[in-house]
């Protein structure tokens, strides 16, 4: 197949990118901006590759997305680009309407406009591969498992967004006959991510000796997906998957923040020899701070459909692969300074400050 993966200098996108080219013999166009979350080190072994070709463009450029489609040809499209930092969108709200909502219509309107010009059998054939959120169900206080067809109810603007571009994508498949299909996963985790995430930022932080933020009281709750176990699963809804479709991504697996916070800590006492000045755990460091405004207490998808419909379930146990991530980012400590880790980590966003 001849595949564009929209975001693929991400950090979800660059493990699709990887993995697509380590397991299959799918061609991919990797389009992105190289924002200030994308990273050309996190494609290495793929900038090269003879089935590899990269294109610096922004999603809302219609005119250019038009252009790669016609030269390109694709059987599918999987959309991963995105502004993704809740705390980023409470602040500045703007770059994620323009890129997650404007962007994805774009893609939308340009690939409808380009398999019009397709054969009948290319047209069925086709894929686009919607990749969203479970922040856009909101966050129920009942503990209940958020299936497919939960009532979207978007706390921040990052999740309105992303839910506009879910509403987008179905709309698109009902009344034009689009073979769309969308998954909304639950948290990601793993290497390449960029520092202003939970997992990461603690890590940087903790590195440096610096506080080690939680917000509120911790007991926010999330189910952590292995960034592995996500790009296999949308491969296998790209393969299986019903056009028209929504498909629940997660783990299964549960945690509270502080609970995530304190394994972090642990395992980085455990595998680095220098603890802080004055400190015997870097759990010491942890510090309760004010909590973001709209915080949901919980998200915890179904991910049933998965395991009944197209069968995969998520393979990496959590305990291992934290330990496998925390010590990636302890021995490369150059591209976390590549990207700013500290000065990232060291910033307190979300507060509602100005736009």
């Amino acid at each position: 197949m001849r595949i564009i993966v929209t975001g693929g200098a991400g950090f979800i996108g660059s493990a699709l990118v990887r993995h697509l080219l380590t397991s299959t013999d799918h061609q991919i166009l990797n389009i992105d901006v190289l924002g200030y979350c994308s990273s050309l080190a996190a494609l290495e072994g793929a900038l090269d590759h003879a089935r590899h070709r990269f294109a610096q463009i922004d999603i809302t450029d219609g005119e250019r997305v038009a252009a790669l489609l016609d030269e390109f040809q694709p059987h599918a499209l999987m959309h991963l680009a995105a502004e993704s930092h809740v705390d980023r969108s409470i602040d500045s709200p703007w770059p994620f309407v323009r890129s997650n909502i404007l962007g994805t219509y774009e893609l939308l309107e340009r690939v409808r406009a380009h398999l019009a010009r397709r054969d009948t059998a290319a047209r069925q054939s086709f894929r686009f591969l919607h990749v969203s959120t479970d922040e856009v169900f909101g966050g129920p206080d009942d503990g209940a498992l958020l299936d497919e067809a939960t009532p979207y109810a978007p706390s921040s603007p990052y999740a309105a967004t992303k839910a506009s571009a879910d509403h987008l994508v179905r709309a698109w498949h009902r009344t034009y006959g689009m073979p769309t299909i969308v998954t909304n996963c639950s948290n990601n985790f793993g290497p390449y991510q960029f520092p202003e995430k939970l997992i990461p930022l603690v890590i940087a932080n903790a590195l440096a000796g610096r506080p080690l933020p939680v917000y509120g009281d911790g007991q926010q709750v999330r189910d952590w997906l292995y960034v592995q176990d996500h790009v296999e699963a949308l491969c296998r809804v790209l393969e299986w998957g019903k056009p028209g479709a929504t498909y629940n991504i997660g783990a299964f697996n549960p945690r509270t923040n502080l609970e995530v916070v304190q394994m972090v800590c642990a395992t980085l006492d455990a595998c680095v020899a220098v603890r802080p000045a004055g400190l015997d755990s870097h759990a010491q460091l942890i510090r309760f701070v004010a909590d973001r405004p709209g915080h949901d207490r919980r998200y915890a998808v179904d991910a049933g459909r998965m395991r009944d419909e197209l069968e995969w379930r998520a393979r990496h146990p959590f305990e291992a692969t934290l330990g496998e991530t925390v010590r990636w980012y302890v021995e490369h400590q150059d591209w976390c300074r590549e990207v700013g880790a500290s000065e990232v980590a060291a910033a307190r966003r979300g507060l509602g400050g100005g736009a």
